[in-house]
């Protein structure tokens, strides 16, 4: 309990003393490891808060959003595949692939709003396994608020340590997610495995 309050003391968001140390983070954000810092940011606030108690109408994906895997992934290669140093950054498509993708879903969901308050999700992760362009498992998952993208890169990160230590079956962590990933962080992203893999990060084995 003392290292949880720890560390929610030391990324607590609204402590002046800290201001420095949030230009830190800023700095951080633009830099090489930009997925990296998104991973802390998103276990930070788990460690917070770590139960999303939230109304889930208008936070999870809209029906034409199912979810797709690529089918090549299985749990029979994820040692060779997802689990692989490496793995997510190599098969994600690039800014020039996904900011037409972003634009056309802007326009039809939320014209005039800013490009900023929306990430292009993948429903299941790539680091489990996801589909990188298969449209059924895009969506624009908004930044603020709670329920935002940095809690559900939070639990994409602890079901990628799970399965990878093949302690949940990949399935099982694909269907979590697909079905309401706000009950898989309910689920999984407990304050246990939360502590337990927030300063093992690898920058590119986030979604």
């Amino acid at each position: 309990m003392a290292l949880l309050i720890a560390i929610g003391f030391w990324y607590w968001p609204f402590d002046d003393k800290r201001a420095g140390r949030r230009g830190e983070v800023s700095a951080c954000s633009v830099a090489a490891t930009h997925d990296f810092c998104d991973a802390v940011a998103g276990l930070s606030t788990a460690l917070r808060n770590p139960f999303l108690r939230v109304d889930r109408t208008g936070i999870l994906p809209p029906r034409d959003t199912p979810g797709a895997v690529d089918p090549s992934i299985t749990q029979a290669n994820i040692g060779t595949t997802i689990c692989r140093p490496g793995y997510a950054r190599s098969v994600r498509p690039s800014f020039a692939v996904t900011a037409p993708v972003k634009r056309r879903l802007m326009d039809a969901q939320h014209p005039g709003e800013s490009f900023a308050d929306y990430e292009l999700d993948h429903l299941i992760p790539i680091s489990l396994g996801g589909a990188p362009l298969d449209r059924r498992d895009l969506w624009l998952q908004p930044r603020r608020g709670q329920a935002n993208a940095a809690d559900k890169n939070a639990l994409a990160y602890v079901l990628w340590r799970l399965v990878c230590e093949r302690r949940v079956p990949l399935r099982t962590a694909q269907q979590a997610i697909r079905r309401d990933w706000t009950k898989a962080y309910d689920t999984y992203a407990t304050p246990e495995n939360v502590a337990r893999y927030h300063f093992a990060h690898r920058q590119e084995e986030r979604d």
